[in-house]
């Protein structure tokens, strides 16, 4: 307690220097998990770019090879809840089995259109021999009103991210932007240019004694 509510100059300075370090430590874990997060999309990035070229290469009409989409409805409630953010793989139709979730272009008359995630409730097959999936929202009471051909699958979700779309409307707004991006940024390199000016103080006070200490001798 006498630290913090002493009045003596060393321990005012001890409080702030312990403020200093938790406002750093705050603001740099704020940073390094959103690097992380840009090197992970940047690597999916060049995955999904090269997957592209081949595919335009080789003449195949395929979905990406990763996708992600912000969920706007409650169908898969609480399974995936409403601005979760979902990421996708495609996946080949023979390895998709009943009680995966899918995304997929519905060709329903209620979604006519959208992209849907739903959950693979049963797996039929069509006179051609392609596959068509039965789907349902895990918050829904009855099925999708049609069949899903496989050609149409975007992909599998491999995981989600809790809340993800509310971090994406704020940071989309100005004042998001400053408060998670901009402000930890300016607070860092205003901490760093405090040092650098610390350090060349020290080494000035440094070299002003030793040219003291030269003269002293030299008289």
């Amino acid at each position: 307690m006498k630290q913090y509510f002493d009045t003596n100059h060393d321990d005012v300075v001890s409080a702030k220097e312990v403020i200093q370090f938790f406002l750093r430590f705050i603001t740099k874990v704020v940073l390094y998990v959103i690097f992380f997060l840009l090197v992970i999309f940047f690597l999916l990035f060049i995955l999904f770019f090269v997957d592209m070229i081949y595919n335009i290469q080789s003449g195949e009409d395929k979905p990406p090879l990763f996708d992600a989409y912000i969920i706007v409805s409650p169908s898969m409630v609480p399974t995936i809840n409403v601005e979760d953010a979902i990421v996708i793989r495609r996946m080949d139709s023979k390895d998709l089995k009943q009680g995966d979730i899918i995304s997929f272009l519905s060709t329903d008359s209620y979604y006519n259109g959208k992209v849907i995630t739903h959950r693979i409730i049963g797996i039929e097959q069509a006179s051609d021999g392609s596959l068509l999936y039965r789907t349902k929202g895990d918050n829904n009471n009855v099925a999708d009103g049609t069949l899903v051909s496989e050609d149409l699958v975007y992909g599998k979700v491999m995981f989600r991210i809790p809340f993800l779309g509310y971090v994406r409307q704020f940071l989309s707004t100005y004042f998001g932007w400053i408060l998670c991006i901009a402000l930890p940024l300016l607070y860092l390199i205003m901490m760093e240019v405090i040092k650098v000016r610390k350090l060349l103080n020290q080494r000035k006070k440094k070299l002003l004694e030793s040219n003291l200490e030269e003269d002293i001798e030299i008289i």
